[in-house]
């Protein structure tokens, strides 16, 4: 079978699949929608031509046990679960039909809560965003002894059974926001402090991020002194109220790192007027309030950490694992090669984010 006029994968059709495997747009449209009434040797020429030509869709699948994944996502009003959250969902809508996705959205991001909803029975495989925490190592562990894999998401918990992580490098997160803070207070100007907000360190993607700001602030940027780490627990209204008690601390303060989801909490604390000159400030995901905030000035950068790639990533390990065709190139031993996007006032998307 060959494909002598390659198309980008974004623009295959149907049309072409049918073309390449020599049957009628309704045959793969049978095939791809598992509608029946198609004889095997047709299906596999229909799914080897979708697979040459890179058809962008997850493919059905030969094999057709019945698998049923807990996707587990704490505290949905935070805008980066709800981009989660509505991406499963769509990537459901794609899946072989023997693939069955069930979100389970926690009101608490607890060890205690989060590890109950994994040992829920009736699954057969974990997606999970969880806390780096014994609790939840021991239930990861258990999971693994009963044959039901768990894929980290957003965070990972490295040292565990989990079968894989789909998430970004955090510490190349972190280090890049430093390099960024670096270069925009030169030290001929005016050396400074940065503080930092943060969830909680027990979360590992804070901690890798913090870390990788550290390593590059001592490496690169001795001018900028790395003068507090305030824990706002994603709630805008703590870290407000604990950052203009920081910014009274540290008045030198001509940088702000926030490695979580407070930025409401760090706009509000900046334009109380505290510190004699308006921050830099960074932070993480692309939401409608950072994209306004890029666009007034208020925010100087914004690190993205490509959600929907999260969700293909960890949905193609795991059909990778259950031995189900796919389009994706999900391979043991699962590395996530996910990347992170920065985003800036000239580079935002035309469209505010929903």
């Amino acid at each position: 079978m060959k494909n002598p006029q390659k198309k980008p994968a974004s623009k295959i059709t149907m049309s072409d699949v049918a073309a390449l495997a020599g049957v009628g747009s309704a045959t793969v449209d049978r095939v791809l929608n598992e509608r029946g009434n198609v004889s095997d040797d047709v299906r596999k020429r229909v799914l080897a031509a979708a697979r040459e030509l890179g058809l962008r869709r997850i493919l059905p699948s030969s094999h057709h046990r019945h698998v049923r994944v807990n996707v587990i996502l704490a505290r949905p009003e935070r805008p980066l679960i709800t981009r989660m959250a509505n991406e499963f969902r769509r990537q459901s809508l794609r899946l072989d039909r023997t693939i069955s996705i069930h979100r389970t959205l926690l009101k608490y991001e607890s060890p205690e809560a989060i590890s109950e909803a994994m040992g829920r029975g009736g699954f057969d495989a974990i997606i999970v965003d969880a806390p780096d925490h014994p609790l939840v190592h021991a239930t990861i562990r258990e999971l693994a002894a009963q044959g039901r894999p768990v894929v980290t998401i957003i965070s990972d918990v490295p040292e565990t059974e989990r079968l894989a992580y789909a998430g970004i490098d955090h510490h190349k997160a972190g280090r890049s926001a430093a390099f960024f803070m670096g270069r925009m207070t030169p030290a001929a100007s005016r050396p400074g402090k940065v503080v930092v907000l943060c969830h909680h360190i027990g979360f590992q993607a804070h901690a890798e991020r913090i870390r990788g700001l550290t390593d590059q602030l001592l490496a690169a940027a001795p001018h900028l002194e790395l003068a507090e780490i305030v824990r706002g627990g994603d709630d805008p209204h703590v870290s407000e109220m604990k950052l203009k008690d920081a910014f009274r601390r540290h008045p030198e303060t001509t940088g702000i790192y926030n490695a979580g989801a407070g930025n409401r909490g760090v706009v509000a604390a900046m334009r109380a007027g505290i510190l004699p000159r308006p921050p830099i400030f960074i932070g993480h995901e692309l939401t409608a309030f950072t994209w306004a905030s890029l666009r007034d000035g208020s925010m100087t950068l914004t690190i993205d950490q490509s959600p929907e790639l999260q969700v293909q990533h960890a949905l193609e390990v795991l059909m990778s694992h259950f031995g189900f065709e796919s389009a994706g190139h999900a391979e043991p031993p699962y590395v996530s090669t996910v990347p992170f996007v920065i985003y800036g006032p000239q580079n935002l998307p035309d469209q505010q984010p929903a």
